[in-house]
């Protein structure tokens, strides 16, 4: 019965399609509205707080990125030489982790909230040696689990000299960069896989001296392979919100090859206009890879006289509106999706929590596309081209060939191939929300897929029926 048979193949067809939502609703939280354009949106948390019913459920519906707020400062973690205390830290990991939250971790090196230990060492020997323990102590019991470290905060005088303030750390080692250098390349070998950022305030304005100051310091790095991929600009303003050339000065250092954050927002008693226009400023930049505020509500805030943040008690202020309607708008890439040509990503399998992966670092044509743990190779780099309709090839950073399916099978193989636009390495973005997509191959129609959903290193990744399932489901983190 023919007729009977085309019924059922369109009620599947119609039943797969259920599964895949569609792309141009607007998302209604922060997290996911910055999602579709492969940013996050976060804050900065105090432990103490996750017990309040009301700032724990805006936390874990409205952000995608959480920031401890002191508990992974040196007084908290190292109080005592050696003594590495991370109680209240692993409770807002483990929140994070439960909820599918990433992580910053803030910061390992500053001036400020050092133990009295620390700043009593007069002998520039022991406190390198006493920083470098620090950055690898906390880095190592963290290992795997920081999206992005602020390596080094505040390290910069403010005034006209566009130097570095005077601290422990010039003190003992003068006012040169070189410390700064160190504790770079000392965080870099701690742990491979995190992005390190240099984290300061004051410097949005980007004729600020202290900006410029920075800014010769990240395109020194830059241009001596000092290991530093991003910048925090810490975002504390008045009522007016950023410096109209905020967007200049976060394209600026994004062409030394940096992602830029804001990393700890609040504006002065929260005006829409000063929002809309701080937040629009960061869309504008395909290297801005994400947004945080610092604190949850009102009350939780340093600043909490001026209501700087988007929620008042459990309520979401106009400013939170007007930045949920720019970060829709920002949307993503071709036709709606959730990316941006020309940006780096890694694509995280929301069920393992492992990066896709060209096997074995290959260059070759016909290289196995499967999951491994993070390690920072080039391998689990990827761009996306595009090809029109909503469809991107999909092309590995250390090869310059693009992901392909081997035949329109269910569990065919993706491999490497080098790019033809073809239909067989086309896929279509889909939002699934909550930062994640399924990635559907144009010639098959089928999903990208971790095989039989393991979770090991080296499983296979091909394609498979869409089923919506987590093993189909990838988080495009920036590279």
């Amino acid at each position: 019965m023919p007729g009977r048979r085309l019924w059922i193949v369109m009620l599947a067809v119609a039943s797969t399609l259920a599964l895949v939502p569609s792309v141009a609703q607007a998302a209604t939280t922060l997290g996911a509205a910055a999602g579709q354009s492969g940013r996050y949106f976060g804050a900065a948390v105090a432990a103490f707080r996750l017990g309040d019913p009301q700032y724990s459920t805006i936390l874990d519906r409205e952000f995608s990125m959480v920031t401890p707020e002191n508990e992974m400062k040196w007084d908290a973690t190292e109080p005592s030489r050696n003594n590495f205390t991370f109680g209240s830290a692993d409770q807002i990991v483990s929140h994070a982790r439960s909820h599918g939250q990433r992580m910053r971790g803030h910061t390992l090196v500053w001036h400020s909230q050092l133990p009295g230990w620390v700043s009593g060492i007069g002998d520039a020997n022991t406190l390198h040696s006493v920083m470098n323990n620090h950055i690898n102590g906390v880095m190592s019991h963290y290992r795997g689990q920081i999206f992005a470290w602020d390596v080094v905060n505040e390290a910069f005088a403010d005034g006209s000299g566009g130097g570095l303030r005077s601290s422990i750390w010039t003190q003992r080692f003068g006012f040169t960069t070189g410390w700064i250098e160190e504790a770079f390349r000392t965080a870099r070998a701690a742990d491979p896989a995190a992005k390190l950022c240099y984290n300061d305030y004051n410097i949005e304005d980007w004729t600020a001296a202290k900006t410029q100051g920075v800014f010769r310091m990240v395109q020194d790095f830059r241009s001596r392979g000092v290991p530093i991929d991003c910048v925090g600009f810490q975002s504390h303003f008045g009522s007016g919100g950023a410096p109209s050339n905020f967007q200049t000065t976060l394209s600026n250092f994004a062409g030394l090859g940096v992602d830029v954050q804001l990393t700890e927002l609040d504006i002065a008693q929260a005006p829409p206009t000063s929002y809309t226009n701080t937040v629009q400023a960061c869309v504008n930049v395909p290297r801005c890879a994400g947004i945080t505020t610092w604190g949850v509500r009102d009350s939780d805030s340093w600043r909490s006289g001026e209501n700087p943040l988007l929620f008042s008690g459990g309520n979401p202020k106009p400013a939170y509106g007007a930045v949920l309607s720019v970060l829709n708008a920002a949307g993503g890439g071709g036709d709606g999706s959730p990316v941006q040509v020309g940006v780096l990503y890694q694509l995280v399998a929301q069920h393992s929590g492992k990066l896709a992966d060209i096997n074995g670092g290959s260059t070759a044509p016909g290289a196995q596309l499967i999951q491994w743990s993070a390690n920072g190779g080039l391998n689990q780099q990827f761009d996306f081209l595009d090809s029109g309709g909503g469809f991107f090839r999909i092309r590995a950073r250390s090869s310059g060939l693009v992901l392909q399916v081997a035949s329109s099978s269910s569990g065919a193989d993706i491999t490497q191939q080098p790019d033809s636009n073809a239909a067989s390495q086309q896929w279509r973005v889909v939002d699934q929300g909550g930062g994640f997509v399924s990635l559907i191959n144009r010639q098959s129609g089928l999903a990208m897929d971790v095989w039989s959903a393991s979770t090991a290193d080296g499983a296979h990744i091909s394609q498979f029926t869409v089923t919506g399932n987590a093993n189909q489901r990838f988080q495009l983190q920036r590279a």
